[in-house]
């Protein structure tokens, strides 16, 4: 059994047992070969759900301030992400893109899962955001299926500057494969990736009823913290 394996065998029933977790469309993700998982983001604990509902193992890039290793749930948190083969990246100006984008498009390159939050960061406020336009150059560049994914109830297990989780059911839902093919071959336009990037946006936002916002969640933050320091 690989790493992945034995921590997922670990991880998974109690995650279950603390969360009841409902699935709906797992039967869309492909059983092998390269295959893109776009998902909505709720909560710094969306990909734990995610790795336990999806029965291929799942790679996400994550930031690497969820890395931390602070107090007892921090380092058990930690400690998952690392254990189910998740990678980080710093997100200092000038690096975090390029390398994102590399270490994804070798992710596909072998065949396997990845996983991706198009927003780029967590929903202030539970509404759906702008895509970010590199979900849409990761997919026509690799020319992996992209399946678009919806989570809800992350949201109110681990809120934004909550420590310890709140228990409560979860959902997700999967739909079937996102057509990109009216872009095939245009990912170096910039056009073609925001057309591909808001086609799996709506896909998303059909699996998970949530009021679209035309801008980016990291903008809205910034508005959000600055007037909060005024």
């Amino acid at each position: 059994m690989s790493l992945y394996g034995a921590a997922k065998a670990v991880i998974a029933p109690t995650t279950r047992a603390a969360w009841p977790l409902e699935t709906e469309g797992l039967h869309h993700i492909p059983a092998r070969g390269p295959v893109i998982l776009a998902c909505n983001h709720l909560s710094n604990i969306d990909p734990l759900f995610i790795g336990v509902a999806v029965p291929r193992p799942v790679v996400f890039i994550a930031k690497e301030e969820l890395f931390a290793e602070g107090n007892a749930a921090q380092r058990a948190f930690a400690w998952a992400l690392r254990s189910i083969g998740q990678l980080s990246v710093d997100r200092k100006p000038g690096q975090s893109s390029r390398e994102a984008m590399d270490n994804s498009l070798d992710v596909l390159r072998e065949g396997r899962v990845f996983g991706i939050f198009p927003e780029g960061t967590r929903s202030p406020d539970g509404r759906l955001y702008r895509g970010q336009t590199g979900l849409a150059w990761l997919a026509l560049t690799s020319e992996a299926p992209v399946i678009p994914m919806a989570l809800c109830g992350t949201d109110r297990i681990l809120p934004e500057g909550r420590k310890v989780p709140v228990l409560r059911r979860v959902g997700l839902r999967v739909g079937p494969p996102v057509d990109l093919s009216p872009w095939k071959g245009e990912a170096g336009k910039n056009r073609s990736r925001r057309a591909a990037t808001d086609a799996i946006m709506a896909a998303i936002q059909r699996l998970s009823g949530q009021e679209q916002v035309p801008r980016f969640a990291a903008s809205v933050k910034e508005e959000i913290r600055g007037r909060r320091e005024r």
